[in-house]
């Protein structure tokens, strides 16, 4: 006998619907799975015979074909278990053929029969709701994620047993509802908040112009200044994640499985922090079935480099691209996927090799050279796509001991937010331009002119302190981010003068 079931698989961010025939008849015992399946698809025929045995079912005697359509696109993981035992339950005649035309399954199977939480439920359950499925099978710990989902019906199953007496009419699974605003609210809250930063009101500053103009930022100070601390708090002065943008963003994370259990949604900006060591597949994504890197996690939120010099140079080489187009792009022989990773970079490094050039507390043992190639392992390239440097220098004892609170992200946050508003109404023509960060050399001439006097003192600052033509640009960028906070028309001079306070390397290097 043939029964269809319905399912779905990941490729890149998205999904694609699954349609999984199997046959069960006669002749000699045999089960064979075709249509591009990997080795952990493979041995779900296992996993499926011995859950259906310890579920109360007899599994198919005779020859059984399992057939994964469409047959040219490859299967991967374990989501197929779930759909294959229903699929063999329905061939071989313990389950109605029609219980299965409207909905679709997903999850992986244990011996047991108990249904286990697999990655990528959120995709499936937005193709299931874009290919006409009514309602979706889905394990317990994922059943929140799927639910997220307007107009289809999300029905946890913890058993092979509980999805079949469902199926048959025998029980009923309430569809579980999601109150997507209600979680949205209680999720987007930041537990770091830059009112617990003692000092460093120069750096906090730097920041807060950094992330009202979308600008990169790099972080130079000697260990222990609190870089990381800072870093931590960014997310909590970026504007608030939109619906759309939250649910692009926990697709990426149930692709990659890092979704806490029962987790409906990110609703807050991502922070990840990877390891200087690293390799460029699991910064930017890749492995023999692609998937998600560090840059893709970050999307939407901070990526945060520490020790920036201690980075491979590869790795950091291979940030360029997703630096400039906000995707990143993994060929395969097979098939090409494409991740998103519009993210803001946050880096951090020391000064020197010991960590203390230019500190006053302690004596620097590098040598000239030793500086420049430490500050070489940066390639110029990286640094044209960091907008601001700025110097984190040591706190004093009397700002670590006081107890008086600094200036919370809530208040910046309000100012940031304004200043975003800024740049939306300046750009709302300019598709792919959101914010200043954004702008190319065309609109940097028309929207970053700076006022006469502002303009001579641009001038005299090129002069005296030999700045590149990347530097220009990048301070007229800055200034013009830095005006928009101080709700200024035109860029002044005091706006240039901050915007070349915040170019440390281009001022170091003019000495």
């Amino acid at each position: 006998m043939l029964s269809k079931v319905f399912s779905g698989a990941v490729q890149g961010v998205d999904a694609f619907p699954v349609e999984i025939e199997v046959n069960a008849g006669g002749g000699l015992p045999k089960t064979v799975v075709v249509g591009l399946p990997d080795t952990a698809v493979k041995e779900s025929v296992d996993r499926v015979w011995t859950a259906l045995a310890n579920s109360g079912f007899m599994p198919p005697r005779g020859r059984t074909t399992v057939n994964l359509a469409p047959a040219d696109v490859r299967k991967e993981g374990p989501s197929f278990d779930l759909p294959i035992a229903l699929g063999v339950l329905a061939a071989t005649g313990e389950l109605p053929p029609e219980a299965l035309a409207e909905c679709c399954a997903v999850g992986e199977l244990a011996l047991s029969g108990e249904v286990r939480r697999v990655r990528g439920v959120l995709p499936i359950t937005l193709a299931a709701r874009r290919d006409g499925r009514r309602g979706i099978l889905v394990p317990p710990e994922n059943a929140e994620e799927a639910a997220v989902v307007e107009g289809v019906d999300v029905h946890p199953v913890p058993s092979l047993r509980d999805a079949f007496e469902f199926l048959a009419g025998r029980a009923a699974i309430r569809p579980l509802i999601v109150d997507v605003d209600a979680v949205f609210a209680e999720g987007s809250l930041y537990e770091d908040d830059f009112a617990d930063v003692k000092g460093q009101e120069f750096a906090k500053r730097a920041i807060e112009v950094a992330v009202s103009g979308g600008h990169n930022i790099l972080a130079i100070g000697p260990p222990g200044t609190g870089k990381t601390m800072l870093a931590r708090r960014v997310p909590s002065i970026l504007p608030p994640l939109t619906l759309d943008e939250a649910l692009e963003v926990t697709k990426i994370h149930s692709i990659a499985g890092t979704l806490a259990s029962h987790q409906s949604l990110v609703a807050v900006r991502p922070f990840r922090a990877p390891h200087h060591t690293i390799s460029d597949a699991g910064l930017l994504g890749g492995g023999a079935h692609p998937m998600p890197g560090e840059v893709s996690l970050a999307h939407r939120g901070v990526l945060f480099l520490d020790e920036l010099p201690e980075f491979h140079r590869n790795v950091l080489e291979v940030l360029r691209q997703p630096l400039e187009d906000g995707s990143v792009t993994i060929a395969r022989a097979a098939a090409s996927v494409a991740f998103p990773c519009r993210f803001m970079l946050v880096a951090a490094m020391n000064p020197c090799p010991c960590g203390y050039h230019g500190d006053r507390r302690r004596a620097c043992r590098c040598t000239g050279p030793q500086i420049q190639r430490y500050r070489n392992r940066v390639s110029g390239p990286l640094l044209d796509r960091i907008d601001i440097h700025v110097e984190v220098p040591a706190v004093p004892y009397a700002e670590l001991a006081s107890l008086k609170r600094g200036e919370s992200s809530e208040a910046v946050r309000a100012r940031v937010l304004r200043a975003r508003a800024v740049q939306r109404a300046r750009f709302r023509e300019k598709p792919g331009v959101h914010c200043n960060a954004n702008m190319r050399a065309r609109d940097v001439h028309r929207w970053c002119r700076p006022d006469d006097a502002a303009a001579v003192h641009l001038k005299m600052a090129m002069q005296s302190l030999h700045l590149s033509a990347r530097a220009y640009d990048r301070i007229l960028k800055v200034a013009r981010t830095i005006a928009d906070l101080a709700g200024a028309e035109e860029i002044g001079s005091n706006h240039i003068s901050e915007a070349i306070q915040l170019r440390a390397l281009d001022r170091d290097a003019a000495y």
